[in-house]
């Protein structure tokens, strides 16, 4: 890898201690305790003990900074300024049914803009990593975003909804809008390795509503510094912390936008 400030080294570090026993617990994934959160929302034990230890590492360097993290919500609340953000496990339910894509997602925040951020599928050992200037990286090659041109040559990803959503038929029109003039439309069940993908131009690009802030807050700086857009579309003041994300390479990026808030799928 080649970024290595403070903060990017520790977050490498946090990932890599908590990979290890995340990857035993995807060995044995049957003998693991299972929670509902809500209707299609799991938490298990192995979302719980990866967030401690990625939280007792961050901690030991800098106690106090914030801390905005999946399952146990927001710690040092005084601290806006200098904050982590944490998703344990991003693709929870592809981890309990044993499907491996799924990461840790690690985003250091200051001053509300994301400055640097890891994503980590310890399957795969594939560890996505950006600092605002510094560009993004795919363990230690240097990624960009695709260079596709045309919208209907692009093949993009997708995600939701989830049970208790209720605006599932709005997702669903927009699902049937964008594959009629795409190439294709995946859908893998980890919001922040589908944005990573689209960092390295694995996909051309990306949308999905409902999302939390720690599902993508990593993958915001990685998609920059690759090259790509992000857009936060149709945002609930009220409720900071979930967001609609469009995201892909500049030359797609405002007719994809087009299919999927047109005005005829609302």
């Amino acid at each position: 890898m080649r970024l290595n400030s403070p903060q990017i080294n520790l977050i490498t570090r946090a990932c890599m201690k908590a990979s290890r026993s995340l990857i035993r617990d995807f060995g044995e994934i049957e003998n693991l305790q299972v929670s509902t959160k809500g209707p299609g929302d799991f938490v298990t034990s192995a979302d719980k003990r990866t967030e401690k230890i990625i939280i007792d590492e961050l901690q030991k360097a800098h106690p106090d900074y914030g801390i905005v993290t999946e399952e146990t919500g927001i710690i040092n609340k005084s601290n806006l300024d200098n904050r982590w953000i944490i998703d344990p496990i991003d693709g929870t339910m592809n981890f309990l049914n044993g499907i491996p894509q799924f990461a840790i997602s690690i985003a250091y925040e200051e001053s509300s803009e994301v400055k640097c951020g890891v994503i980590f599928n310890p399957i795969m050992n594939e560890m996505f990593c950006a600092e605002k200037g510094n560009g993004s990286y795919l363990n230690n090659s240097r990624i960009r975003v695709s260079n596709k041109k045309k919208i209907n040559d692009a093949l993009i990803v997708t995600g939701g909804p989830k049970g208790a959503s209720k605006i599932k038929d709005k997702i669903f029109s927009e699902y049937i809008n964008v594959s009629k003039n795409v190439s294709n439309v995946r859908k893998f069940g980890s919001a922040a390795l589908d944005i990573a993908y689209v960092a390295c131009g694995r996909f051309d690009g990306y949308w999905q509503r409902e999302l939390n802030y720690w599902d993508i807050a990593a993958g915001i700086i990685i998609l920059k510094e690759a090259g790509g857009f992000i857009d936060f579309f149709e945002q609930d003041a009220n409720v900071p912390l979930k967001k609609n994300i469009l995201a892909s390479n500049s030359n797609i990026h405002e007719e994809l936008r087009g299919l999927i808030i047109k005005k005829d799928i609302e």
